[in-house]
């Protein structure tokens, strides 16, 4: 994780501080701090994502990937505003889903990080043999 987002990062130390203070980290606040919630939405969708856990359909472009992280990270959003205290500020949902979005882009266009996170539960190439062996351990010869 942190290839993607070191612990000094401010997405980083969002997360952290909403895992930490799951209990009221909004308590401080009349309304629902943005980047907050942003900052570890976008976490949490790198995260969600490299773990695979609920990952079906394998993204084959960069376009593909970005709208899982996005979608993940909507999830995100709306898990902590479901947990929240507090409300949201007009417009404060589309500022928070467009600050997730920046995010996540910032981290795919970052070194390689696209090619990595794209090849990341892709079969590798021993796979199929290794699901042949398994199959048929020991060589049909015919003579």
């Amino acid at each position: 994780m942190d290839q993607f987002f070191a612990p000094h990062t401010p997405e980083a130390a969002a997360h952290t501080h909403l895992q930490e203070n799951w209990f009221n980290w909004d308590a401080h606040h009349n309304s629902v701090d943005e980047t907050l919630v942003s900052g570890c939405a976008s976490y949490c969708a790198i995260d969600r994502f490299l773990s695979g856990a609920d990952l079906f359909l394998l993204p084959r472009t960069r376009g593909e990937l970005e709208s899982i992280l996005k979608r993940y990270s909507y999830d995100a959003i709306h898990n902590a505003i479901a947990r929240s205290r507090s409300t949201l500020q007009p417009g404060g949902y589309s500022r928070v889903c467009h600050l997730a979005e920046k995010s996540i882009r910032d981290v795919l266009n970052t070194g390689d990080n696209t090619s990595i996170l794209l090849a990341r539960h892709r079969p590798g190439e021993n796979s199929s043999r290794h699901a042949a062996e398994d199959c048929c351990p020991t060589p049909i010869t015919t003579k």
